[in-house]
């Protein structure tokens, strides 16, 4: 069943599912991030807040359709809530940068929460106000908060990117130093290895 909230409920097996829409910059990173954490049921790549109508990666590239490069977080409420996802959002990347997330350059790689209700958009506004208010990162945070637009999903190659691709040279060198920090600082908050 799917509320307005975007909420789908399973009372079979207990979970509320919900979804959560973040631009991060690389949603490889992104992607990677987000995989690893309990209560997360799926995380999908794509592309959001542009005028292109089904944009394909080379058009996201160009960065002349106003898409940024985002995940589509589907998860399990009552194991994780929004607030710790935003939490994570904002301690793997970097949310003071404008259009950019270390070399990769251009709008496709904004900051970006793209809410589903306005509950996503008042914790997201508060948690800025916060993080700005205590000075978190030296720097204004300038992370934009929109409403969200169609989603389009990327292409298959970017599904679980990282996990396949983990001696490319940029997962060793972009992906892999967020995970450490991620591991070292949410360990709690990781998904169990199953034996």
């Amino acid at each position: 069943m799917l509320n307005q909230n975007y909420t789908i409920i399973n009372s079979k097996f207990g979970i509320v599912e919900e979804q959560a829409i973040f631009a991060g910059g690389c949603f490889w990173c992104t992607e990677a991030v987000f995989l690893e954490l309990e209560g997360v049921l799926n995380v999908v790549p794509g592309y959001i807040g542009g005028a292109t109508t089904d944009p394909r990666y080379a058009d996201i590239c160009s960065g002349e359709t106003g898409h940024a490069e985002a995940v589509k977080i589907s998860f399990d409420s009552n194991v994780i809530n929004f607030e710790t996802l935003l939490e994570i959002f904002f301690a793997t990347h970097d949310p003071t940068t404008l259009n950019k997330q270390a070399y990769d350059v251009g709008t496709q790689y904004r900051s970006e929460i793209f809410y589903l209700n306005e509950e996503q958009n008042k914790i997201s506004e508060e948690y800025i106000d916060l993080l700005n208010y205590k000075n978190i990162f030296g720097r204004a945070v300038v992370t934009k908060i929109s409403p969200a637009s169609k989603f389009y999903v990327a292409e298959d190659y970017h599904h679980d990117y990282y996990n396949q691709n983990k001696a490319q040279s940029y997962c060793t060198f972009s992906i892999m130093p967020k995970l450490v920090k991620l591991r070292e600082k949410y360990q709690s908050k990781l998904k169990k290895a199953e034996v």
